[in-house]
Parts: C-alpha cells; sequence; structure tokens
C-alpha cells in the first residue's frame, strides 16, 4: 500500500497537496499489520516510509508537515510495538481531521472577505478558494471572477467549470498573459498557495507575475490556505519539473522546452494570508 501510494502521489500533478497529504498519511496505516520485534525496529519502519512519502513529492509542504506531524507523535513516545501501533493510528486520525478541517475553516474565513458585487481574478485550481466563493454565493454575493487558464496544464478551465455552477458567479476564463489587461477591472487578486516557506509564497507558476502585475496596479492580493502548508523551517521547497510534451506535444529542433510546476511570489507583494488560524497581513 505504501509503495503503491508513492507511485500515485508521484503522478498526481492535478491534485490540491492536501489531498496528497490525507492520502500519505493513511498509507501510514500499513505499518499496523506488520509484525516489529521491538519498539525500536518499529519506529526505524515508520521513519523510513515518512522519509519515502515525503520524496514522493518534495515540493508539498503540506506533505511534509503530515510526515512529521505523526513521526513526532509516535517517536519516543512508547514502550512496547503495541502501545506505538495505538499511537501511530491516533496520530494518523488526528493529522488527517487537521488537514481536512484546516482548510474548511480557511475558506470558511475567506468567505466572509466577499463583497457583493465583487470582481476578482484567480489563477490555477486551488479547492479553498473554490469552497470559499461558493460560501459567499450561498450567502447571497453576487460576484464576477476572471479565471487564466493556468497553462500549460489548463487547470484553470477546471475552475472556471466549477464557478460556473455556481449560482451568483459570473466567471470568465482568459490566457494567462491576458491578465495585466483584465486586472485593472478587479477589485483583487485571491489565489490559493502550495506552501509558503519563510518569506516566500510557492504556487503555480504564473502566480508571480500576477501578483508583481497587481502589486504595480494597486491591487490587493489575498492568499487562502490551510496553515498546514505554511513552514518556517525544517522545509526545503523542491520545484517540480514536468514533461515537454505540457507544452508542445512535438519536439522543436534546437529549441530546450522548460516546464516547471511553480514560482515564487516574495510574501511582500501579498496584501493578507488567510488561513484556518486566520487572516495575516504583510
Amino acid at each position: 500500500m505504501i509503495d503503491d501510494t508513492i507511485e500515485e502521489i508521484r503522478e498526481m500533478q492535478t491534485h490540491s497537496s492536501s489531498v496528497v497529504a490525507v492520502k500519505a498519511t493513511r498509507a501510514l496505516t500499513e505499518l499496523l499489520d506488520r509484525d516489529h520485534a521491538t519498539v525500536e525496529e518499529y519506529e526505524r519502519d515508520l521513519e523510513r516510509n515518512v522519509g519515502a512519502l515525503k520524496r514522493a513529492n518534495p515540493s508539498h509542504a503540506s506533505l511534509y508537515n503530515a510526515m512529521e506531524g505523526v513521526l513526532t507523535r509516535v517517536t519516543g513516545e512508547a514502550s512496547t510495538v503495541d502501545e506505538a501501533k495505538e499511537l501511530t493510528e491516533s496520530a494518523v486520525e488526528r493529522v488527517v481531521e487537521d488537514i481536512e478541517n484546516g482548510k474548511s475553516r480557511a475558506a470558511a474565513n475567506a468567505a466572509k472577505t466577499f463583497k457583493d458585487g465583487e470582481t476578482f481574478l484567480t489563477h490555477d485550481y486551488s479547492s479553498t478558494v473554490l469552497e470559499a466563493v461558493e460560501i459567499a454565493a450561498a450567502d447571497g454575493n453576487h460576484m464576477t471572477t476572471y479565471v487564466t487558464e493556468a497553462r500549460p496544464r489548463y487547470l484553470g478551465r477546471k475552475t472556471a467549470r466549477t464557478l460556473s455552477g455556481i449560482d451568483r458567479i459570473e466567471p470568465h476564463l482568459i490566457v494567462d498573459g491576458a491578465a495585466g489587461i483584465f486586472l485593472e477591472e478587479c477589485d483583487r487578486v485571491v489565489v490559493g498557495m502550495d506552501c509558503i516557506v519563510e518569506d516566500t509564497l510557492y504556487n503555480r507558476v504564473g502566480t508571480f507575475p500576477i501578483v508583481a502585475t497587481a502589486a504595480q496596479l494597486d491591487i490587493p492580493v489575498t492568499v487562502v490556505g490551510s496553515g498546514a502548508k505554511i513552514v518556517d523551517d525544517g522545509f526545503i521547497f523542491e520545484n517540480e519539473i514536468r514533461s515537454t510534451a505540457e507544452v508542445s506535444l512535438e519536439p522543436v529542433e534546437d529549441v530546450f522546452i522548460e516546464n516547471p510546476a511553480y514560482d515564487a511570489t516574495p510574501t511582500e507583494l501579498v496584501d493578507e494570508v488567510i488561513t484556518d488560524e486566520g487572516v495575516r497581513t504583510f
């Protein structure tokens, strides 16, 4: 199960990082069915598999935090193998609950900031942002949103389709390069996050130029996501380089195709970050 989950995580390029973190955390329950002679042997097995799962997607801080959350709740805390397994089961349940509830609480907090008649621009596909918009719309707010395609995988199209199914929301789908044209019509930019590490926001490639342009035009930027995606230390972000076929299906002679998954945005360009813990301003 763990080996299968590692391979699955490596292929989960269109899923949110919270989904990846939950799947990895639940995979650790496989260890409960294994035989271990000593607590030390069990902890070594746990540490080895936690490490392997973290390496399956080193760009996701929420995955890193989830794995560390289980490890710290178990390592050095048990005197028997059975006790260590009980702690693991409890830790898995707690971490999964924190991830899932944190995401919903962040969405609820963000929903309160939307206003009737607001126009905003969003980039990529963030399930937390979408949940926030759905809550705000259900509360009676009519909103217009410009959605970038989020090239090269076009996850923004998925966002636009989802928004089209929400009452009181008028979505407009645009190419990434057109963001600068429509930003002046927007009250703010609202995006999700892959993670925030110290003073840098990492998110789907294309976020940085949108945020930088918004800053130039004096348009506020709101980032929404679970607090589990914010890391102060111990985590080194590793960008994911995707297949060149996502950019060009056919090889182009004498051209090097670059296809990074994420870009880095200084948090000094962001006005507020909304998490399950509340609103943090910069």
